[in-house]
């Protein structure tokens, strides 16, 4: 499965184990306007440092924090596992 997919699987996954109604799963989704918490992107980071073996938030010194999913998909595809 690619990383895209593997994202967009996972963040349907917390969405539902955590009841959460998300929007529509498009690149220029504004990550604060996805219908997840903290608690869920928390719990999203966790699952795919495992699945993809890599934490693009911790592997750099430089802190990015991306808006848009595509920003997110796109930190997860450009970062080496």
């Amino acid at each position: 499965m690619s990383i895209r997919l593997t994202i967009l699987s996972q963040i349907e996954n917390v969405a539902a184990e955590q009841k959460k109604k998300i929007a529509p799963l498009r690149e220029d989704l504004i990550l604060t306007e996805s219908g997840l918490d903290s608690l869920c992107f928390a719990i999203l980071v966790a699952r795919l440092e495992d699945e993809l073996g890599a934490d693009p938030f911790t592997a750099s010194e430089e802190v990015y924090f991306p808006k848009t999913l595509g920003e997110f998909i796109g930190l997860y595809e450009q970062t080496p596992n």
